[in-house]
């Protein structure tokens, strides 16, 4: 059961080869065999999965989209009575009172929750090493990472513990993670899916998404969970098109665009060459490849690496041991229980974020770099306006390289935030992304990325889809988890 996909699951039900519980089960029974390897999950539910299961037998026909399929969801979306730690020990002891919208929609679809996965500590991460309950593992190859965020939800599809799975993007979250274990990744358009209940990192780069293995698993998940949410100032109030029935639609004659500072300096060549034979694949289908330059690429990281901190040294002051949060023993002071809580409580990533954030927002110092900052993403948001007047979609590598070995990079975060070079221009630009697998280089997964448009994520799930007609790259899985 396993080997489905999502969508072939979901008419397994309807039709009753199985019922829900005996597939949900199954997966139970594989997180168990299996996850002492990966780490993926922090918080594992069976009895409340089972429960789902048996209730979602019973509506069978009259359930959702996703009804009886059992799902994983990143720990950073609020669950009602379910632990919610985002992976670190501020929030170790957190039980949601409410669900997030993401997770309420989910549940309407149908869906059953195994549990919620490991990350990157409050997300902030490309590796998935900095959570605070231990480092996830590649499925592919357990001595390395499976990227980061959102690598718990990724590692999980992957090893097929479970068929899909949510995770977040603030700069590549979702994608990146996607490319390392060669699953296929959405982060949609920011404001396309409610933020409501997801603890925040970078507001306003922070966006929910799925993991699948085909994309056709991306256009099930897309389905139950974007939508307008009056509780989230920034959801986006615009219809939500059937994003499943508009699979088949034709690709040919679509242009795509391949920009020139993307395949420079820095881009691994066998990467490379893995992207060209894509590209062949997508010219067989009529797209027509053009190239095309977005000239303020370079700026993107640094950019990022100024605004997403100041907005989580902004976001993370509520967890101060008094308000939100871990409080240490036996504090001494006022002053030496809000030092130690947040000390105690939070990584070393974490607050080497804060602290940069903190300086790039102080007295003095916005001007020269949060407000520079804040305009080069203007720059590049019209980058991206202005190669949309050219081509349908942009096309690039996920990643510059494949996955690599834990603890290989963490002692050098400079590197560590180059792995999402590719990815974090789409987080600035506010723009829908996908990774799809093309292809290994030594066993490890090749990722490539689409972005297309505002609010055109039919047009990235179709030329996935085609892809995926294909070729099998999706397909393939790490041969210890068969």
């Amino acid at each position: 059961m396993h080997k489905l996909t999502i969508a072939q699951q979901a008419k397994a039900l309807a039709a009753k080869e199985f019922s829900s519980e005996e597939l949900v089960n199954h997966y139970i029974q594989r997180i168990e065999a299996h996850d002492e390897q990966l780490n993926s999950f922090v918080t594992f539910t069976p009895e409340q999965a089972i429960e789902s299961a048996k209730q979602a037998d019973v509506r069978n026909e009259q359930g959702g989209i996703l009804n009886g399929v059992p799902i994983a969801i990143k720990d950073i979306f609020c669950t009602d009575g379910i632990k919610t730690s985002c992976a670190s020990r501020m929030l170790d002891n957190f039980v949601a009172p409410y669900d997030a919208t993401v997770v309420i929609k989910l549940n309407q679809a149908g869906a059953v929750s195994l549990g919620k996965t490991n990350m990157d500590e409050f997300a902030m991460g490309s590796s998935s090493e900095s959570s605070y309950y231990g480092a996830v593992k590649n499925p592919w190859d357990t001595e390395r990472v499976p990227g980061g965020s959102s690598g718990g939800s990724a590692a999980a599809v992957a090893a097929r513990l479970a068929p899909a799975s949510i995770g977040t993007d603030t700069g590549g979250s979702i994608r990146q993670p996607a490319a390392l274990c060669g699953i296929t990744g959405l982060k949609p358009t920011y404001g396309r899916v409610s933020r409501f209940g997801m603890i925040a990192y970078a507001s306003s780069l922070d966006q929910g998404g799925p993991f699948g293995v085909t994309s056709e698993d991306c256009a099930y998940m897309l389905q139950a969970i974007a939508g307008h949410d009056a509780r989230d100032s920034t959801s986006v109030d615009q219809p939500v098109p059937d994003y499943v029935a508009g699979l088949n639609q034709s690709v040919k004659g679509l242009r795509i665009g391949l920009p020139e500072e993307f395949f420079q300096e820095g881009l691994d060549p066998d990467i490379a060459e893995k992207i060209q034979q894509a590209c062949d694949v997508l010219k067989s289908l009529g797209c027509e490849i053009k190239p095309i330059s977005l000239p303020n690429a370079k700026l993107a990281i640094a950019a990022y690496y100024v605004i997403a901190p100041a907005e989580c040294s902004s976001n993370l002051s509520r967890f101060d041991g008094v308000r939100y949060g871990y409080r240490c023993e036996n504090p001494t002071s006022l002053e030496d229980m809000y030092l130690r809580s947040r000390s105690e409580g939070l990584g070393e990533e974490v607050k080497r974020r804060i602290m940069v954030g903190a300086y790039a927002l102080s007295a003095g110092y916005y001007d020269a770099y949060y407000l520079k900052a804040q305009k080069i993403r203007r720059l590049i948001s019209e980058d991206y306006r202005a190669a949309f007047n050219q081509v349908d979609a942009v096309l690039s590598p996920t990643t510059p390289t494949t996955a690599f070995k834990v603890n290989e990079k963490s002692d050098d975060p400079i590197t560590m935030y180059l792995s999402d070079i590719y990815t974090i221009g789409v987080n600035l630009a506010g723009l829908p992304g996908i990774s799809l697998p093309v292809g290994f280089q030594q066993n490890l997964p090749v990722g490539m990325q689409l972005v297309s448009n505002y609010f055109e994520e039919q047009t990235l799930l179709n030329l996935g889809y085609q892809y995926q007609l294909q070729t099998d790259h999706h397909l393939q899985m790490p041969k210890e988890f068969e």
